[in-house]
């Protein structure tokens, strides 16, 4: 496995990430890899939970929008 070695972290940073590690009961090196790990290689939402999040999303929107006001929104962020 190989190995890296950070330096010059910010002081708030580090405390950061040390706060985290003590609420996830980890080691300081445990969650740096593994906050590396989740911004570096997230893992793929599935297309079902995507389109499920969007289905809430919009019934939670109390303003509708027509096709025809989404095209002239279009347009006008074109000009």
């Amino acid at each position: 496995m190989a190995s890296l070695t950070l330096k010059e972290i910010p002081p708030k940073l580090h405390r950061e990430l040390k706060e985290r590690a003590a609420r996830n009961r980890r080691s300081l090196q445990a969650e740096i890899v593994r906050t590396l790990e989740q911004a570096v290689c997230p893992k793929p939402i599935p297309t079902a939970e995507l389109l499920e999040r969007a289905r809430r999303l919009r019934k939670s929107v109390r303003v509708r929008t027509t096709d025809a006001e989404i095209t002239r929104f279009k347009r006008q962020g074109r000009t």
